[in-house]
């Protein structure tokens, strides 16, 4: 098989160790994911489109989630670099792609990362409400702000610094939720249960919900793996990036996997199976809190809002990794300020990217927070607005798969050419879903969204210089693999 290790060391700087192994690069990516996060929230919705069927709705999103992957799992095989989907397609497809699907990337990314200080500040503001606090008023922005200063303190520290916190809140959250399943799935099976629907197994099928609503809800837990490729932004600080890089995105995700469906599982089951339990499902704000204080009491509920509270910041630490990675390729090929592609000389972290990312992350919180945007909606916002730009760039990885594997002495077999192809399938449809009959403010993000990418494409299209260099680096690229 052919390999593409992209050339990474520019005429600054040299990195001397690339410090992280396959758990610390799964850790980027779960904590990107941000399980917690996810858990608490993305189920509501599924519940109030197919009822008691969430968890076999989230098997469905982890198949599609499997086939999207399938693309990263298969190039990074071959293509080592910061910029992913950059990188990924523009070795398939060419540099004019690979900078239109980069761009997109960096869209999902910047508006990811601020999304994410949102949540920080919702769940800081659900961990006051435990204790009885009054509201914050405007002074909710003083925790966005406080955690992108801390967070660009240990970002600047090395990214095994920040992959090692990652791991281990993200590790805590995950052992915490999985305990509170086990309680749940003990409980219902008991006389004094605070439901009476019991082990129904009926919500591992699609009971009774037709397909087409199985599909449009499933567009809502595919959201809980978005990030999953995060970790492909580390493959120029990895040792064995080939191996490691592929192997920790697929872990990430299959990992996602069983944890959901066996989260949602228990969830559904403590809230009950019946008209009444799906209500209070799909109203709850909280669904984890909520359940923490039925099945364990108060006190429970108050460990796993400071447990998400903590799992949001270790999820804005791996987003603002992935930015400030991906920020760092585009300009060591001439996009953006020059400064932007210096990396420290003994960490290898990209100083002033990080700067920029954690910087301009606050400006977009304090943008929405001075016009009495309340912390929840910044979440959703900034959220849609990622996704419908996730999308764009996870397709252009899946048309690149589709271009791999039929090129002209590839080794990968045609028939894989399946798995590409329903994953572009499958984003076309998530794409519409997010999109069609939404109320405004919504239905503006598909144009901030397409707007984003087509300033992309404006660019490229601009600057042909620019896409010269990036081909002549791919070249050099399959050059060097020649030999």
């Amino acid at each position: 098989m052919e390999s593409h290790a992209v050339p990474h060391a520019d005429s600054h700087t040299k990195v001397t160790k690339r410090p992280l192994n396959t758990w610390e690069v799964t850790a980027i990516s779960v904590g990107f994911m941000g399980p917690v996060m996810a858990m608490s929230l993305n189920g509501i919705g599924v519940a109030g489109l197919v009822g008691k069927a969430v968890p076999f709705t989230f098997l469905v999103s982890f198949v599609g989630s499997l086939f999207v992957a399938y693309a990263f799992v298969r190039l990074l095989r071959t293509v080592t670099h910061a910029g992913s989907v950059y990188a990924l397609a523009g070795v398939t497809l060419g540099p004019k792609a690979g900078f239109f699907g980069g761009f997109a990337l960096l869209g999902t990314y910047i508006f990811m990362t601020a999304c994410i200080l949102g949540a920080c500040a919702v769940f800081f503001e659900a961990m006051l409400e435990q204790f009885n606090t009054a509201e914050l008023g405007l002074a909710w922005l003083v925790i966005p702000i406080a955690v992108a200063v801390i967070g660009a303190i240990l970002n600047l520290r090395n990214s095994q610094l920040t992959a090692r916190t990652t791991l281990f809140i993200g590790l805590a959250g995950i052992v915490v939720m999985l305990v509170l399943s086990v309680i749940i799935l003990v409980s219902v099976t008991r006389d004094n249960a605070p439901v009476s629907t019991g082990l129904d197994w009926e919500a591992l099928s699609p009971a009774g919900n037709p397909w087409s609503a199985i599909m449009t809800a499933s567009v809502f837990g595919f959201l809980s793996w978005a990030g999953f490729e995060s970790g492909s932004s580390l493959g120029e600080e990895t040792n064995q990036p080939q191996r490691i890089i592929p192997r920790s995105l697929l872990l990430a995700v299959v990992v996602g996997g069983f944890v959901y469906t066996f989260v949602m599982f228990a969830q559904s089951l403590g809230f009950g199976t019946d008209e009444e339990g799906i209500t209070a499902f799909a109203s709850a704000s909280s669904t984890l809190t909520t359940l923490g204080s039925t099945y364990v009491g108060s006190w429970f509920a108050v460990l796993l809002s400071i447990i998400a509270f903590a799992v949001a910041f270790g999820a804005f630490l791996s987003s603002s990794t992935a930015t400030s990675r991906l920020l760092f390729a585009l300009a060591r090929d001439g996009f953006g300020p020059a400064k932007f592609a210096e990396r420290h000389p003994s960490s290898g972290v990209p100083v002033p990217a990080v700067l920029f990312t954690n910087g301009l992350s606050i400006v977009m919180i304090v943008v929405l927070g001075i016009c009495h945007v309340s912390p929840v909606d910044v979440y959703y916002w900034y959220a849609t607005i990622a996704t419908l730009c996730m999308v764009v760039a996870y397709g252009m990885a899946s048309a690149g798969a589709i271009a791999h594997i039929l090129r002209r002495g590839n080794q990968v077999p045609y028939w894989e050419i399946i798995f590409p192809a329903l994953a572009l399938a499958y984003l076309g449809f998530v794409y519409v879903v997010q999109v069609s009959g939404q109320e405004a403010p919504y239905n503006y993000f598909p144009w901030i969204s397409g707007a984003w990418c087509v300033i992309g494409a404006l660019v490229i299209q601009a600057r042909p210089e620019l896409a010269r260099k990036i081909g002549r680096r791919w070249s050099r690229a399959d050059d060097a693999s020649t030999h």
